[in-house]
């Protein structure tokens, strides 16, 4: 980097002065050439330091860390747990209560999230959407796609944004993923756009998102540790909780036709459905399930302990669906060792 000395053009004049005084501050914390020199120059032992983030005497204001609540991985952890018994492409478990990370796996590795994809979307929802809003379903709800998770929603069709989010999450419909971006946001595209905004203030830096879904896209991917930033963002809202823990749903909705159609659907979390035995002591809250061709298994889950203490676990990109609910099972007996 070449470092030079000259900030302002000859002949500033009162510019010169006004930007002087605007950078006079910021220079004496960095300088880029040579802070060695520096009174001021960032250390954590100078009490002046405005970034200084250890042994922070109560009266010295300080910058409070991005990471301040959240977990932070340095690399693989794999605590008690064998590391050939996690085979997948990428696996973690976080306690957010007490921010520590007793497993982590390839958590930075980008990874296709299939429909893990959805809790972000509901995310989006939620922010910028109201529950009771109506939407009436477009042309974009009808998914040609074979072997697609879809609820039958036709163009026409009316739903009230909580209608759709529930059959979203709770059975990972498709096409109901499509009317929630386009009833929140008019067209996929904008949707699709508040996504990537709200990943990246989230520090979700490592995802990218093409569509509200999942369904495989080349350029649609996520990491493990991003995951957990947008399931920790998730879990503040309290109708995303409510929604995740059911284990069915049944709705009545008005077709295109001004019909009533009642539809009932059942989660397709294997732990809420009763099929797979949860380690004792831990409650499994709920969670979003996910499986493409591309993305392999993947399953995001909420828990907790005995203690109400919350902690997240997500594997991606494992080989079969017993292989993903096996190895959660095995993070999740973590919790208590």
């Amino acid at each position: 980097m070449k470092c030079t000395s000259r900030l302002i053009p000859p002949g500033g004049g009162n510019l010169k002065k006004i930007l002087i005084a605007f950078l006079l501050v910021p220079l004496l914390f960095l300088n880029a050439c040579n802070s060695s020199n520096l009174p001021l120059a960032y250390q954590t032992s100078n009490e002046q330091a405005a970034f200084r983030m250890f042994d922070i005497p109560d009266e010295v204001p300080s910058a409070r860390t991005f990471a301040a609540d959240l977990c932070v991985v340095p690399g693989n952890i794999f605590g008690a747990v064998a590391p050939e018994l996690i085979d997948a492409g990428g696996a973690a478990l976080f306690g957010t209560d007490e921010r520590k990370v007793l497993y982590a796996k390839d958590v930075y590795e980008k990874l296709y999230p299939a429909s893990l994809t959805k809790v972000m979307t509901a995310l989006v929802a939620l922010k910028y959407g109201k529950l009771d809003m109506e939407i009436i379903a477009g042309k974009n709800v009808t998914i040609s796609e074979s072997g697609v998770q879809v609820c039958g929603i036709k163009q026409g069709d009316r739903l009230t944004l909580s209608q759709v989010l529930h059959l979203s999450l709770i059975n990972s419909a498709n096409d109901a993923a499509i009317m929630v971006a386009e009833g929140v946001a008019g067209t996929v595209e904008e949707f699709v756009m508040l996504m990537n905004r709200e990943a990246r203030a989230l520090g979700a830096t490592g995802t990218n998102f093409m569509n509200p879904h999942g369904l495989s896209h080349d350029d649609q991917y996520t990491t493990i540790y991003d995951m957990y930033l947008i399931l920790n963002a998730a879990i503040k809202y309290e109708a995303f909780n409510r929604m995740v823990q059911m284990n069915s749903y049944t709705t009545t909705y008005i077709t295109a036709e001004g019909d009533s159609r009642e539809i009932s659907v059942n989660n397709t979390n294997q732990y809420l459905q009763g099929t797979r035995a949860i380690p004792e002591q831990v409650t499994v809250i709920g969670g979003k399930t996910g499986t493409t061709n591309a993305a392999r298994h993947c399953l995001a889950i909420i828990a907790k302990d005995t203690g109400g203490k919350i902690y997240l676990s997500v594997i991606m990109r494992a080989e079969t669906r017993d292989d993903v609910y096996e190895q959660t099972t095995i993070l999740l007996q973590q919790i208590n060792q």
